[in-house]
């Protein structure tokens, strides 16, 4: 991950991998934040909306529920990823 910009398909492929999620999507709101804090000038790669749902979430506060998806993203907040809005479907 080092040097590259995060996108929407590496997250994505990320959180399949380390969740096993049945429901998934990854969008790149980077262009919405374009001029505020966090954002890198190139309109992509620093603010995503994550919407996912599996057994990985099931029975677990909603606080937990969304470590699992930080935990597993944090070599893209190292890489740029500014901010993450998650949504969790169970």
């Amino acid at each position: 991950m080092s040097g590259s910009v995060p996108t929407a398909g590496a997250i994505e492929a990320c959180l399949r991998e380390r969740l096993a999620p049945d429901t998934l999507e990854v969008i790149d709101e980077s262009a919405a934040h374009a001029g505020h804090a966090g954002a890198n000038g190139l309109g992509y790669g620093t603010h995503f909306r994550v919407r996912i749902g599996g057994p990985a979430f099931v029975g677990k506060s909603r606080v937990a529920q969304h470590r699992l998806v930080y935990d597993a993203l944090q070599k893209f907040t190292d890489a740029g990823l500014h901010a993450l809005a998650i949504e969790i479907r169970t």
